[in-house]
C-alpha cells in the first residue's frame, strides 16, 4: 500500500449535505483499516462533534485518530489517549470578547459537551450547534466566565462581514493566535502552532508514517495547510476555489462520494 494514512475533513468532504457518511464510503473506510491503513478525522469540530462519525467508521476498533479543533487536540480513538493538546492563551479571551462586541458579531467556545456564548439565538451559533449535535449554554459575560483552558474560539457572521473583519483581526491578534475561516461564516481562532498540517505532522511522528504516505482530503480554507502538506492533497469538486487551486487532485463532490472515489483509486487493495 503506497498510502498508509488518509486524513479526512468532515463537513463538505467526508459527509454529504445531510451531514451523513454514505454506506459505500463507510464500508470502504472500514475495509482499508482492515488492510492496515490509518484513518484520521481532521476537523474544526470538537471531539464530541466528531465522535459519532469516528464510531460509525470503527476508528475505535482499528486505531484511528481524531484531530479536533483543527489539530488542537489529537485523540487515539482505540485507547482514548490524548496524544496532543494545546490551549489558547487565557489572557487573550477578554480581548477577543471585546473585539466581538466592537465588531458586533458573536463569539463562542466550548465547555464539556456544550457550546457556550452570550448570543444563543444567532443563526450561525445555532448552525454550529446543529453540526456538532451539542447544546448551547448562555453566558452573561464571556470574558469573565470563560476562565478555563479552551482549545479555540469561533466568531460567526455572514461571509461578507467576516471578509471585512478578518484582516483587522489578523492585524490585531495575528502574532498571538491563528485566525482563518473554515467556512465563509466561521472564523476560527486557534493557538499559534495549531493547524491541520501541524497536527498531522505530530501524528505522523507519533505513528511512524511518512509524509509521502499521507493522503489528505478537504474542501475549506482550514484544509489548505494539510493539502499542501500531504503526499497527495485532494480537493473536493465542491471545495473553495483556493483549495482546488493548490490540490494535487480534484475528486467528485461530497454528495457524489468523492472520498470513496479516492480510496478506491489510491488505497484499496485490488
Amino acid at each position: 500500500m503506497k498510502y498508509k494514512m488518509i486524513a479526512l475533513d468532515l463537513d463538505g468532504t467526508l459527509t454529504n449535505s445531510k451531514k451523513e457518511v454514505s454506506p459505500r464510503t463507510r464500508d470502504l473506510i472500514i475495509e482499508i483499516q482492515k488492510q492496515g491503513a490509518i484513518v484520521a478525522l481532521a476537523t474544526g469540530r470538537p471531539i464530541q462533534g466528531a465522535a459519532p462519525i469516528s464510531k460509525e467508521l470503527q476508528l475505535d476498533v482499528y486505531g484511528g485518530y481524531i484531530l479536533s479543533f483543527n489539530g488542537g487536540i489529537i485523540k487515539n480513538c482505540r485507547t482514548g489517549e490524548i496524544v496532543f493538546q494545546k490551549d489558547m492563551p487565557g489572557e487573550l479571551v477578554p480581548k477577543l470578547a471585546e473585539a466581538s462586541y466592537r465588531y458586533q458579531i458573536p463569539i463562542l467556545t466550548y465547555k464539556g459537551d456544550c457550546i457556550v456564548t452570550e448570543d444563543t439565538t444567532d443563526y450561525y451559533v445555532r448552525l454550529e450547534a446543529e453540526i456538532n449535535k451539542l447544546p448551547v449554554e448562555a453566558l452573561e459575560n464571556f470574558a469573565e466566565q470563560v476562565n478555563y483552558p479552551i482549545p479555540k474560539c469561533l466568531m460567526v457572521a455572514a461571509g461578507w462581514q467576516l471578509e471585512e473583519i478578518m484582516p483587522k483581526m489578523q492585524e490585531e491578534f495575528g502574532d498571538k493566535v491563528n485566525i482563518f475561516r473554515s467556512e465563509p461564516f466561521f472564523m476560527e481562532i486557534t493557538p499559534l502552532g495549531v493547524d491541520k498540517a501541524q497536527g498531522l505532522a505530530r501524528l505522523l511522528e507519533y505513528t511512524g508514517v511518512k509524509r509521502e504516505e499521507l493522503i489528505c482530503c478537504g474542501d475549506g480554507y482550514n484544509d489548505l495547510t494539510m493539502l499542501k502538506f500531504a503526499g497527495l492533497g485532494v480537493a473536493m469538486e465542491n471545495a473553495q476555489p483556493e483549495v482546488k487551486a493548490i490540490a494535487d487532485v480534484v475528486t467528485l463532490t461530497n454528495d457524489n462520494e468523492g472520498v470513496a472515489y479516492i480510496i478506491e483509486k489510491y488505497m484499496k487493495n485490488k
